[in-house]
């Protein structure tokens, strides 16, 4: 990969840079590349979209809906006794 020397960067870039790098727990090498390919569109997944479940989206009643969020809330209790 070739090496490439920044200049004259802007001190509010520089701040957000070293910012998202702390934010995200990388260096700035990795946090400069990323930032450079989301710029450039190269950030997208690989692949064509799945559509497989684009038919149950939306088609929920606001009853089942809510059913369903009943469900995954009972599920996301945390048992003390897991923890003994």
């Amino acid at each position: 990969m070739k090496p490439i020397t920044l200049r004259n960067l802007p001190p509010a870039l520089a701040e957000v840079i070293e910012q998202k790098a702390l934010t995200d727990g990388a260096s700035l090498n990795k946090t400069v590349i990323k930032l450079l390919e989301a710029g450039a569109g190269l950030d997208k997944p690989a692949g064509p979209p799945y559509h497989d479940l684009d038919w149950f989206i939306g088609s929920a009643t606001k009853e089942q809906a809510d059913e369903l969020d009943r469900y995954i809330a009972e599920q996301r209790v945390i048992d003390p006794r897991d923890w003994e």
